[in-house]
């Protein structure tokens, strides 16, 4: 610890939230029909999420309604670094998010349709235990170059919250055709927990660690354009289209071991993200009055929004020290990744129905820039729902399970990857209930 008298440089791991916004990590089903169904809705959006899913099915609603439901999700992270000891489980967290959608007829024209939601397109997060993780935080005690003492424990977690406030319009066009338009205004929130790299300026040697705090939020701007075609009372077609959203997040970020070189332990920062473009297409297939089938490809552009970020920090140490080293910037370099998904309900009764469903994630992170703090995993999952309606009353209940595919990071590589084998499976439950005026 005497060592850390003479830091005067710090290099901080930067480690962004953009991984929580992809492959099951955002929520990938909203609403439980539609997370009962598979997230296979586009071509459907048969109630008040079509909101979300594709806007031009809210006008094919009957009267007035308004929507709550709440979905939680439970992410179950493990990590085995076998070289340097580690076996690793996350912490079993819940991140939990209340949702409010409806919509009502405009009284101007019977064929519009108007609708608003407050509801979260993305939240989750992942928290280690710090002590299952020293081996990260070491440093070499008796002067020989090589570690050998371990540091802490220290705080590693991640924590994404993103509320979108969306009105939307839904237009017929004609019998078959309509369209509809939503705007999305996101707010953004993020928490950030890990150590940072102190390190003697004359020998570039880990000299000590320190708590590594962040917290920031903003506001993007985007729209989302919806198209259904029924073409007959037993097909019909969707298409959806989100545009990019750029996010600039302003916060401040706090590091103790700054102290010791006698600069300021907090700093503001500006770091512009971006949820990516993504366009769905699907069908629904009705064979009989009872029963429903959906699928649904979903493309989202990744390789033109996570590519690298970089941390605009307002104190000058901080700034100086994080562009000196290039630790400031942090390289993603995502691809494009396609989502399948397939869905199914069958109606007990007028009042009861049963759903499942599937789909396939693959994850958007290559090996290079992997971090044991945002996974990107490929999942297949598997889900189930219901619903019970009692006079005006809906209400609605889904679950998924979200089986993640081991990936083995070989070694850290040029862009600091974690190397191990990582996995994750994903628990999500969304209860809901509505009002039919």
């Amino acid at each position: 610890m005497k060592r850390l008298g003479i830091v005067t440089c710090l290099l901080i791991l930067f480690m962004l939230p953009v991984g929580l916004f992809a492959n099951g990590l955002s929520l990938n089903s909203i609403g439980p029909k539609s997370l009962g169904m598979g997230g296979a809705f586009v071509g459907l959006a048969d109630d008040y999420t079509a909101l979300y899913w594709n806007p031009a099915g809210l006008i094919h609603l009957d009267g007035a309604y308004v929507g709550i439901f709440v979905t939680d999700i439970i992410p179950m992270a493990t990590y085995k670094y076998d070289a340097v000891g580690i076996d690793a489980k996350s912490k079993i967290n819940h991140y939990a998010s209340p949702n409010l959608m409806g919509y009502w007829t405009c009284r101007l024209n019977d064929k519009l349709k108007m609708g608003l939601g407050v509801y979260v397109p993305a939240g989750l997060g992942v928290e280690w235990e710090g002590k299952d993780l020293m081996a990260f935080t070491m440093v070499d005690a008796n002067g020989d170059g090589v570690p050998d003492t371990p540091m802490g424990p220290y705080e590693w977690m991640s924590k994404i919250g993103v509320v979108n406030l969306s009105p939307a319009i839904s237009f017929k066009a004609t019998e078959k055709l309509s369209l509809g338009l939503a705007v999305n205004i996101f707010y953004g929130m993020f928490d950030l927990k890990r150590p940072a790299t102190l390190r003697d300026p004359m020998t570039g040697a880990v000299a000590g660690f320190a708590q590594y705090s962040e917290s920031s939020n903003g506001l993007g701007y985007g729209v989302t354009l919806g198209m259904l075609y029924k073409y007959s009372e037993r097909f019909h077609f969707g298409l959806s289209f989100r545009t990019k959203m750029n996010v600039t997040m302003s916060g401040e970020a706090e590091n103790p071991g700054m102290a010791a070189a006698g600069f300021a332990t907090k700093s503001d920062f500006d770091r512009d993200v971006a949820w990516p473009m993504w366009i769905g297409g699907g069908v629904a297939i009705m064979p009989t009055d009872k029963f429903t089938l959906t699928a649904d490809l979903q493309w989202s552009q990744w390789k033109e929004s996570e590519e690298t970020f970089v941390t605009k920090f307002k104190d000058a140490a901080w700034k100086a020290g994080s562009e000196a080293t290039g630790e400031n910037i942090f390289h993603l370099y995502w691809e494009n990744a396609l989502q399948i998904r397939l869905g199914a309900e069958y109606k007990l009764n007028e009042d009861m129905a049963v759903r499942g469903g599937w789909y396939y994630d693959p994850a958007p992170a290559p090996d290079k820039t992997y971090n044991i703090l945002f996974p990107s995993i490929t999942y297949n999952a598997f889900t189930l729902g219901g619903s019970y309606r009692m006079s005006a009353l809906r209400f609605d209940a889904g679950l998924e399970y979200l089986y993640g595919q081991e990936r083995v990071i070989e070694s850290p590589g040029e862009y600091n990857a974690v190397p191990g084998t990582h996995n994750m499976d994903i628990f999500a439950f969304s209860l809901g209930v509505g009002y039919q005026f």
